[in-house]
């Protein structure tokens, strides 16, 4: 019985339910001065203590897609979110692409399908595109960690066998779960009613966590001997990607997207890489590293590369790079979002171009995201080209 599973969530609150009635009902057979019926009474506030505890917490892993199985919560398993074999030593904080030889390209491996929400349309691929799960190598870094490919109807129509697509790396925040950018926030349907009312081209969109070292959050960092994130999301992701599914290799193919830690990701390396992703958008996002117990010591006590990754910093003492960015969140109610989105928004000098989209209150919370979908979409297929 999966995880995530309904049937695991019904048995669980059904034995919270009827430990707790059975407590209140039987509770004066326990009333009696015995070690016998002292021990008795532990025993079911225990037990039904640990009951309620484990429904509530099904409940919230379901709702937040925090872990998508067992082997994800405990690390074991075939399912694991991250693999790491053999992962070369880190050299610096932006390493260049052309610094080593390139590994022969390993592709996807393709682990099943997920339906598209796309209300009345049906699931017809030539009509609503597909979903497919995937694993995605690292054939630089030695990483790997699991996925969603949507590709857009098109894909699939026969006057469009030889188009090549644009795409667009989505993250989650941390730790999150890819399948929330699914069940959650719905990525693939909001891009459907985009792309079937002209607002948005048909794009591929590649869903997935802003950490493949889970459970440490890598924050998108290279870490000297340890793991290389940035490299495997700028370099590792998109040339499989490219050489698994018909994917544009221009120039200004490739988008980065993202919310909270995802969001900070998408931004800092397409600051970062320009020449990989010309256009980002960050949704409630933040604008320096996070450093606490999930990301352990990630600079090893070096202040420029803690610099480095601060991109208030970059703004103010790096050359400004030739990106598009896109700053996505609530005015009010997420703490001190808008002070500093507006710090930043101030900052941004040409080549780099900023836009914002916002809404007036809102939580940091799928709800808020969901609102801003529609233009973060509309924005990243403005400004990529196949």
């Amino acid at each position: 019985m999966g995880l995530t599973s309904h049937k695991l969530l019904i048995l669980a609150a059904a034995a919270a339910l009827l430990l707790l009635v059975g407590t209140v009902r039987y509770w004066s057979r326990f009333a009696r001065p015995t070690w016998q019926a002292v021990l008795g009474r532990i025993g079911v506030l225990l037990a039904t203590q640990l009951a309620v505890l484990c429904t509530l917490g099904l409940l919230a892993n379901n709702y937040f897609a925090f872990y998508s199985s067992w082997g994800d919560l405990l690390g074991t398993g075939e399912n694991g979110a991250v693999t790491v074999t053999g992962q070369p030593p880190a050299t610096g904080a932006t390493p260049s692409a052309s610094a080593s030889p390139e590994p022969r390209v390993v592709p996807v491996q393709r682990l099943g399908r997920a339906e598209v929400d796309s209300g009345s349309r049906g699931h017809e691929p030539k009509r609503v595109g597909e979903i497919e799960e995937v694993r995605i190598p690292g054939p630089s870094t030695g990483l790997s960690t699991d996925g969603y490919v949507y590709l857009p109807p098109q894909y699939f129509q026969p006057e469009h066998a030889e188009r090549r697509f644009p795409a667009v790396i989505v993250l989650t925040g941390f730790p999150g779960d890819a399948k929330n950018l699914i069940t959650r926030l719905n990525y693939p349907g909001a891009a459907l009613e985009l792309m079937n009312s002209g607002r948005m081209q048909p794009t591929v969109l590649v869903l997935m966590r802003p950490s493949p070292a889970l459970p440490a959050d890598s924050e998108c960092e290279d870490i000297p001997g340890g793991v290389r994130s940035e490299t495997y999301f700028t370099r590792d992701v998109p040339r499989v990607l490219g050489a698994s599914y018909r994917i544009s290799t221009g120039a200004r193919a490739w988008g980065m997207a993202g919310n909270s830690t995802g969001g900070y990701c998408a931004l800092k390396l397409a600051m970062r890489h320009p020449e990989v992703f010309p256009a980002a958008v960050s949704i409630s996002g933040y604008y320096r590293a996070a450093e606490d117990v999930s990301t352990g010591d990630l600079f090893q006590g070096s202040a420029q590369r803690r610099n480095e990754a601060d991109l208030m910093w970059r703004l103010a003492s790096l050359p400004q790079p030739p990106v598009a960015v896109m700053l996505a969140g609530s005015r009010e109610g997420d703490g001190d979002y808008q002070r500093e989105t507006d710090a930043f928004e101030a900052a941004v000098r040409a080549p780099m171009t900023v836009a914002t989209a916002s809404v007036p209150t809102g939580g940091h919370n799928f709800q808020t995201w969901s609102r801003l979908l529609p233009p973060a979409l509309e924005f990243l297929s403005r400004n990529l080209a196949p």
